[in-house]
């Protein structure tokens, strides 16, 4: 009696794909949802202020006190903008804010750039020292240096001015800046500076024409942190435009929708919308370049 062997054959790609699935992939898509859910959440906790600050952009003020954290107004309010914008003067403040803000930029990147290129590229005595003593600048709180500035720009005339406001802001210690840059060359190679200095290049020229075009992504990234900064000061605008309100910035110009008897609210929220506009604009255009510069930065 003869036994017939019959081969077994492999599952179809249709069986494959409709048996049951391994029980640990099971349990790596349900971790998955497990962290997407809580980052989600964390997520909507971190973003709900400002959210809920639009919401009250477009209420009243007895609708932000009896709605609580409702989000839905029950009639919107655009006349809020339009009095944040004409009445309380956020059409200049802001004017004032570009000016100071992109001034300051410009004045930060430089003189960070050139001093991240030396520390970053170069040896020479006392290199060390000079990176403790700028470390150690990190732990001065920047309200104990706001009397030699208003008096140094007192004495040079500069005190109710935008210059001396955007010297003031762009003669910060800036450390971290400078740091992120001296990262940033210190990982680049030798051989370009050596092929430039063979060339006749000297030291300006290499660092405008080799270095400094290199560094886009940290730059960016300096920039958009200057520019947060600047945005967002107060003390030294508020100290520089104290007895001239036409100097005002836009955190500065919060302050004039607080009464002495009452707070129009609803347009402080406004105008907080208005001051916030272009700096989420300006971080989601250059995100990119922000992750890659600190991302060098660091690895170096």
């Amino acid at each position: 009696m003869t036994t017939t062997v019959v081969p077994t054959q492999p599952p179809s790609a249709d069986q494959s794909l409709t048996g049951p699935r391994p029980p640990g992939r099971r349990i790596k898509r349900r971790g998955w949802w497990i962290v997407a859910a809580v980052l989600a959440g964390l997520g909507f906790v971190w973003v709900f202020p400002f959210i809920w600050m639009v919401s009250a952009s477009l209420k009243t003020s007895g609708e932000i006190f009896e709605g609580g954290l409702g989000l839905i107004p029950e009639a919107v309010q655009w006349e809020n903008y339009a009095r944040a914008w004409t009445d309380g003067q956020f059409s200049h403040y802001l004017l004032n804010t570009v000016i100071v803000t992109v001034a300051t930029t410009a004045i930060v990147v430089v003189r960070c750039a050139l001093a991240g290129y030396v520390i970053g590229r170069y040896r020479f005595p006392g290199s060390r020292l000079i990176i403790g003593i700028f470390v150690a600048t990190l732990f001065v709180p920047a309200g104990y240096t706001i009397i030699p500035i208003v008096k140094v720009s007192l004495e040079l005339g500069l005190l109710n001015t935008l210059t001396g406001m955007i010297l003031a802001l762009g003669g910060a210690s800036n450390v971290a800046a400078i740091l992120i840059y001296a990262g940033y060359f210190r990982g680049m190679p030798a051989e370009l500076e050596e092929a430039a200095i063979v060339d006749g290049a000297g030291f300006l020229r290499v660092f405008m024409k080799i270095m400094l075009p290199l560094s886009m992504p940290v730059t960016a990234t300096v920039a958009i942190m200057t520019f947060l900064f600047t945005w967002n000061a107060f003390l030294l605008p508020l100290v520089f435009s104290f007895s001239n309100p036409a100097l005002r910035t836009v955190s500065v110009g919060m302050q004039a929708f607080v009464g002495e008897n009452s707070t129009d609210w609803p347009g402080m929220a406004a105008a907080g919308v208005i001051a916030l506009l272009p700096v989420i604009s300006l971080f989601f255009f250059m995100q990119k370049y922000f992750v890659e510069g600190i991302a060098g930065a660091v690895k170096s």
